[in-house]
């Protein structure tokens, strides 16, 4: 049984959420936030990287750092660019990516089936990435980035997203990067208890995006939890803000691999050892994407190559048996001596929405070599949270990604 609720959302004015509206806070470097915020003074970067609103050599985790994004949601609110609606609200939210739309529900999910692992997860959590966030939502008393969540494909929620996405959306505009966002309030009473209702039925949901932000919020969720005396388990803080998404509408994009040394050998050795596990077919000068599981492109020495991995190494564990685990466990391990890819500075991950070129010049600019990958599958990452298990470090990118501040849920008032 899946806890799903409305809530009473904090959200741009109609006129001024697009200008609001911004990519995750971890996709930007700290050079890449200020440059932003300073592009475009209404982004809400300024409130989910509050250290570019100070001199350059501000300690980002320092505690005024956080005030400041609290100052500066609390005068925005003020102004009237964020108003909030007075009854607990459901959102549609649409993301059209090319020829792509994949569409949510906004709602709040609840800490309890976090912690009871009806909301799976795939990934670890680092420490120091929580404790960012924690402070961030604890100053704030409010989430300010949903987490991405995904559940099984269901008829009913289906037909109630139909219905509602004819009507005029509440936002509509497209981002800097062609990224179409439509946004739809359901208020009407019955509906919200029915949409709470289908999901009570939904007996697992799954963290696609934001295990750190997830975390995070459950932190400060149960220490809101264990200072309250008079807590009834109502609370905004026991609910993260979340989007649902149906795992049959999302696309996870190839996520690649650039080695910068090889180890001490020579491209041609290199090659003839991967050939023990490995048919290699040689392409050429074209970049090669793999066009199916257990295919894998490599780039060195000016070439492409096609490389299909033998039947023999993999196996019905779900985690051994992602594309990721064979590249790590048969190559980048046992030949370039990538021992821990989260913490070898010889490994570097690009998204395959930057393409194949990125690939080779990264490895044409360190004498190192590529590997290009078949995207893991829904279905995959689905099995491996499914047995309670861990994918390795950058198994996923998925596009389009969520934006930030369209949505606010406010945990204590």
């Amino acid at each position: 049984m899946t806890d799903i609720r409305p809530f009473k959302g904090i959200r741009p004015s109609k006129e001024r959420a697009a200008s609001i509206a911004a990519l995750p806070y971890d996709v930007y470097s700290r050079e890449e936030a200020r440059e932003i915020t300073k592009k475009n003074p209404d982004s809400f970067l300024k409130i989910d990287r509050p250290e570019t609103q100070f001199p350059v050599d501000i300690d980002m985790y320092s505690q005024p750092v956080y005030d400041k994004a609290a100052q500066i949601l609390d005068s925005m609110i003020s102004d009237g660019l964020f108003i909030q609606d007075e009854v607990p609200c459901y959102y549609i939210y649409a993301l059209t990516m090319q020829q792509h739309t994949q569409t949510g529900i906004v709602g709040c999910a609840s800490i309890d089936d976090y912690v009871n692992n009806v909301i799976r997860k795939h990934e670890n959590t680092r420490a120091d990435k929580e404790q960012d966030r924690i402070r961030h939502v604890d100053t704030l008393s409010a989430q300010t980035g949903p987490i991405f969540l995904t559940y099984r494909p269901n008829l009913n929620i289906k037909s109630i997203l139909k219905e509602v996405c004819i009507l005029p959306a509440l936002y509509d505009f497209v981002s800097d990067d062609s990224i179409r966002h439509q946004i739809w309030r359901i208020e009407e009473k019955t509906l919200l208890e029915k949409i709470s209702q289908i999901f009570s039925s939904i007996k697992q949901v799954y963290i696609a995006d934001g295990h750190h932000r997830a975390a995070s919020a459950v932190k400060v969720g149960l220490m809101r939890r264990n200072a309250h005396s008079d807590y009834t388990g109502t609370e905004e803080f026991n609910y993260f803000l979340s989007v649902l998404f149906p795992s049959d509408e999302l696309r996870i994009f190839d996520y690649n691999r650039v080695v910068t040394d090889l180890n001490g050998y020579t491209f041609e050795q290199l090659l003839d050892m991967i050939k023990d596990r490995f048919d290699v077919t040689e392409i050429g000068n074209e970049a090669y994407h793999p066009q199916k599981k257990g295919e894998f492109g490599l780039y060195g020495s000016g070439t492409w190559y096609r490389l299909e991995a033998k039947p023999c190494l993999y196996s019905d564990n779900p985690v051994e048996t992602l594309d990721v685990s064979v590249l790590q466990n048969f190559i980048l391990c046992p030949l370039l001596n990538i021992q821990n890819p989260k913490t070898d500075s010889r490994i570097r991950f690009i998204g395959g929405i930057r393409g194949l070129e990125a690939l080779r010049q990264e490895a044409d600019k360190t004498g190192g070599v590529a590997f290009s990958m078949y995207p893991t599958s829904m279905d995959e990452l689905l099995a491996v949270a499914d047995a309670g298990l861990l994918m390795p470090p950058k198994s996923t990118w998925f596009e389009p990604k969520l934006r930030s501040g369209l949505f606010i849920h406010q945990i204590e008032r």
